[in-house]
Parts: C-alpha cells; structure tokens; sequence
C-alpha cells in the first residue's frame, strides 16, 4: 500500500517564506564597531530576493557555486538562505584556511561568484589570481580603490558593491520547485591531513537537520530567544543554526569580526542574549574575562552549546556555578550536518550522575544511528565500557565526498568518525579520544583527552595538550604540554601528583613542557600534530619527571 499523503518537496526557501511571515518582527542583529545593527526577519528575506534577481543578472542560472568569504553578519546569513532557495548552491569558505588550501577548496568548488566582506578584501585579492573559475565578486563594504583593481585582476573579473547590486533589484522572486535531494550547500574539512574534503548538504538533510536541532533534546530554539551564533557560519555548516533561527522565530545575534570576549560580554548584556554556540576556547576565554570583570551582566544568559572539542569539566562547572549557565556538549562534524549528539541529561538525575551525563558527549539525535567497531572490525556492544571506533549513519550524513575518492571514510553505508568511544544502552555517547590521538602504551590505550581535562581541573592551568611521543620501552609515552595562568606558578612534581589522584598512576605522563599557548587548528582545536613535530624537532623544553608505572 502506498501512501495517500502529498509530497512536498523539502526546500530550505519554506523556511525563508515561513519566516518572513510567522516571524516577520523577529531580529537580525549583526554587531558593528558602532553597536548593534538590526534588521526584522522580513527585511531580510526581502533582501534574499533581491538577492537572487542580483545573481541571475549576473549568470548564476542553475547550481553554480556562490562563495563567501565572510564573518558572521546579516549579509551572509542572507546568502546562506538565499542562494540554496534559488537552486544555486552556496559554498562557505573558511578564511582560517592556509591560502594553498583556500584556493584548492575554491577551484575544487569552481566557485562561479565570490562574496567577500570589506575587511576581507585585500588578503582575498591575493589568492584570486589562482582562482580561474571567479568571474564575479561582490564586495559587503566599501574598499579602497586598490583593493577593488586587485579584486578586478585586469579586467579578469567583475568587481560589484553588495548593497548597491541589491539595491538595483525587485523585492519580488519566486523560489523555483528544486529536487529536494539536489545540493543546497557546501563545506569542506578543515584539511588537517591532505587536501580539504567537500561534503555538500541537500535541501532534505537540512531540513531535517533543522528540525532536529529544535528539539528540546537539542538547542530547543523558539520565538523569543536570541542567540549569539558565535560559531562561524563557515564552520560545519554554521552547526544548523543559520536555518534554525529563521525557522523557529528566534533572534539571531551575529558578531561579526568582534570576537573577543570583552565584545562578546558587551554583546550578552546589551542585547539580552539567552542561548550562545561556540568552541571550548572562545568559552575558557570568555570564563577569564567575567571572572576580571565581575561587573558584567550575563544574567539573561541561560544555556550555551559547546562543540568542535571536548569541554574541560571544570570550565562547564564554572559557568554553571558562578553564572547559572548551563553549558552543553554537542557533539558532530563538517560530514555529519553536524548535529550527532547533545548532552541534555534524563530529567530527574541528580549529584554526580547529573555531572557524569553533562560531561558525555551527549544522546544520539533521533534518525542518526550509531556503532563501535573495535580493532579487529567486530561491532562492539552499547553496554557503556566497551571502546571502539564511531561509525554513524543517517539522513544528514554524508555518504562520500564531492569528486573525492576516501574509500577508507566509509564502511558499508557508515562513515567512519575517527573517534573513539563509548555508548551505553540509553545511546549516550562518551569520546575518549581520536583515533590518530589515542596514546598506545605498552598495549593498552590513553586517552589524551582524559589528561586533558583533568589537567585543566588544575586552578593554575589556563590550557593542556597531551600527545604520544615514542618510548623505547612503551612504544608510546604522553607528553603533556602546559600554559599557565597569567601569574600562576607550578611545578610539574605537584602536576604529576596531583593527576595521580585522577587517572591511574600508569597513564600520568613523565614528559612534560611548559609553551606560552597551545596552537590551534583553523577552527579552534588543539593542533596536536604541530605539538608533535615541535617535539621531534627538538623545539620543546621537555622536562622528564618520574618513569611509568608499570
């Protein structure tokens, strides 16, 4: 029997129409060096049509690529609804990229326009004579007139203003049928080993995605609530929340270039922000600004989504101690929508079983399936012990790549993670570390992260990476490398004792290097393979304490 029910396509330009509409009043608020900017919801999808009368006169008349090269701004949450609803697709470029990496995405994409903000303009310039396939850029901001015959490279392009393009067109566009199954949008990983990967999201995954990401399991975003979308829009497909805003009726509040903590406090109190999204260290910064100014006002600030790396127990603690915010693991990546998991406790959990749900990655998202595969291959049991590899399956995760052989990402209709892990029976997943991270000694595993965090629990330190390093004896021994808080002093003996207490005595590491910062990859995680070559080449100024015990 077949269904009597209509099928509707899944088209992410509902969510703009809806918006525009059920939330007309709702807010844009992008922060400027001036304050806030703001714009309704009806604004904006008005704009988004203009927008797309702008591309069609300029030759985007399919699923050509759109770049942007962008920070999060009301101007690029207008290209991310905008161009998918035309039926182009919409490419977000990571400014954090290394140039090589930055035009190898762009000529992979073979992105057709570019969007770049103003401040952006002139390092963008540089890159676009490797980037053929540019025929048009549209610049958010004015530059100056040298910037703008870089942005030309001799006529090879057409250089446009944004708001002046916008301007010139009808408020007036009908969205097109699409398949919901065509692309919609693009990102590609942060490329950490070989070139980036391209994972290109369809109109359906979205749009499941989105509805996912309000469930009270998830951000449980609604009409009334703003929310600080410091994540990059770049970034894992902006974590859904440029879709979800428009689609709940929630307020989004985007900082622009201003990242820093004062500006972001500055941000939660004048706009009264409830719910934030960011990595682990925009939130240890923020933490160290509050407790210095402790005439900031967070109150309205309820609930923050941490993801891109495991979060530190005790900076969780902290903000829920001091400023009654509740922060939340989510857990996925640039192939996975990214939503996956997220931490919301089983109602009623109390004391430390509270705490030990908060600490996990979190609980599956309904539709996303999950396995552990252990070393051999078998699949592992959902019993809460046993560790092994996540393989994940499900309607917004990617099945390959774009033009891009990795045959050794798939398993049989699973991608594989990387990750390593734990699920119990209720599907709450625990990561214990990366696969290429895990420390191997002496035949039994470590779990970098695991030092991390309780290093971290340490008042006098700022921020930890551990690392294996080889060991003649061991194969693989950790060496942990530490920074400081500002005035703070330790020795690594009371760091070696005082892990000793936390973890089993094998597993505290003998290596151990004081550095002024732990370098970071291009979206914010521990760049541990840097700690490493710094290690091999003798960079580090490794003090050895103790020997393992066996």
């Amino acid at each position: 029997m077949r269904s009597t029910m209509q099928t509707t396509p899944l088209l992410l330009s509902r969510f703009l129409d809806y918006g525009a509409t059920a939330y007309a009043d709702s807010e844009v608020i992008t922060w400027t060096a001036d304050g806030p900017r703001r714009s309704t919801n009806a604004e904006v999808a008005a704009d988004c049509k203009r927008l797309a009368n702008a591309l069609r006169s300029l030759g985007v008349t399919g699923d050509q690529r759109v770049g942007t090269f962008m920070w999060n701004n009301e101007e690029h949450l207008e290209l991310y609804i905008g161009v998918p609803s035309m039926g182009a697709v919409l490419h977000t470029i990571n400014i954090r990229l290394f140039p090589q990496q930055m035009i190898f995405t762009i000529n992979h994409a073979e992105d057709y326009v570019v969007v770049v903000d103003n401040t952006l303009a002139e390092p963008f310039s540089k890159i676009l004579a490797h980037a053929p396939t540019v025929k048009h850029v549209i610049v958010n901001g004015p530059v100056p007139e040298e910037v703008k015959a870089a942005l030309a490279g001799d006529g090879a392009r057409e250089v446009h203003d944004y708001r002046a393009l916008l301007d010139a067109q009808p408020a007036e566009f009908e969205w097109p049928v699409l398949d919901e199954n065509d692309g919609a949008s693009m990102c590609y990983t942060s490329g950490t080993t070989g070139d980036p990967k391209g994972v290109v999201y369809s109109h359906r995954s979205n749009y499941l995605h989105t509805l996912q990401l309000a469930m009270p399991t998830a951000l449980s975003l609604k009409q009334g609530d703003v929310v600080l979308t410091i994540v990059p829009l770049f970034h894992a497909n902006s974590w859904g929340v440029a879709y979800a805003g428009f689609a709940t009726g929630a307020t989004l509040v985007l900082p622009d270039r201003f990242l820093q903590a004062a500006p972001l406090a500055t941000m939660i109190e004048q706009l009264k922000v409830t719910n934030a999204l960011a990595v682990p260290t925009i939130w240890n910064d923020l933490l160290h600004h509050l407790e210095a100014h402790p005439e900031s006002d967070i109150s309205t600030l309820k609930s923050a989504i941490v993801g891109g790396s495991a979060c530190p127990p005790a900076l969780m603690k902290a903000f829920q101690e001091k400023f009654d915010v509740t922060v939340y693991h989510g857990w996925g990546m640039t192939e996975t929508s990214p939503l996956a998991t997220v931490a919301v406790p089983p109602p009623g959990l109390e004391g430390q079983e509270y705490w030990d749900r908060r600490f996990m990655q979190g609980r599956l998202s309904m539709s996303v399936d999950a396995r552990l595969v252990g070393p051999d291959g078998e699949t592992l049991p959902n019993d809460g012990e046993s560790v092994g590899e996540v393989e994940v399956r499900g309607p917004w995760i990617t099945a390959s790549y774009y033009n891009a052989d990795a045959p050794e990402k798939f398993d049989d209709g699973w991608l594989r993670t990387g990750d390593v892990g734990k699920l119990t029976p209720d599907l709450f997943l625990t990561l214990t570390d990366r696969a290429k991270d895990v420390i191997k000694s002496g035949g039994e595993w470590i779990s970098s992260v695991d030092l991390e965090n309780q290093l971290m629990a340490h008042p006098a330190v700022r921020e930890a990476s551990v690392v294996g390093v080889p060991d003649e004896k061991w194969g693989e021994r950790p060496l942990a490398t530490v920074v400081l808080e500002e005035g703070s002093s330790v020795t690594t003996e009371e760091l070696r004792d005082f892990l000793a207490e936390r973890v089993a005595r094998w597993q505290v590491p003998e290596r151990w290097a004081f550095i002024a910062e732990v370098p970071k990859t291009s979206v914010g995680k521990f760049d541990k393979k840097v700690i490493r070559a710094r290690y091999a080449d003798g960079d580090l100024e490794v003090v050895e304490v103790g020997k393992p015990a066996s």
